[in-house]
């Protein structure tokens, strides 16, 4: 958000920033979608128990815990298992670029100090 107190039009620093940070909870979604096939292997990067810890929570919580997307360190696993737990991805691009675009908002505000 450094960029905001450039040259570069805010509107472009806050549009080339959430279509990216997006971009990339949809590569997660995706990912989700096609990991579950390889839950046993040793390599597997989650136990079986921490997976189904996360999807006992996705449910729980359901598909509004994508609002969390834009939050450091559970947004990138919640988009993950949004894929695993084969979220609708119409709904999921919705929920999470509400996320995303609104926490560049709450930023850009706080940078440029309108808040």
């Amino acid at each position: 958000m450094g960029l905001l107190l450039t040259d570069y039009p805010p509107w472009l620093v806050l549009v080339v920033a959430s279509v990216g940070n997006v971009l990339g909870s949809v590569a997660n979604w995706f990912l989700g979608r096609g990991i579950e096939r390889f839950r046993g292997r040793r390599w597997f990067p989650a136990s079986p128990a921490a997976l189904e810890r996360a999807e006992g929570w996705y449910r729980r919580y359901g598909r509004w815990s994508l609002l969390l997307a834009w939050a450091p360190i559970i947004g990138d696993p919640l988009t993950v298992v949004a894929g695993v737990l084969r979220e609708t991805f119409l709904v999921f691009l919705l929920l999470v670029s509400i996320a995303k675009i609104g926490r560049y908002l709450v930023l850009a505000a706080a940078t440029l100090g309108f808040g």
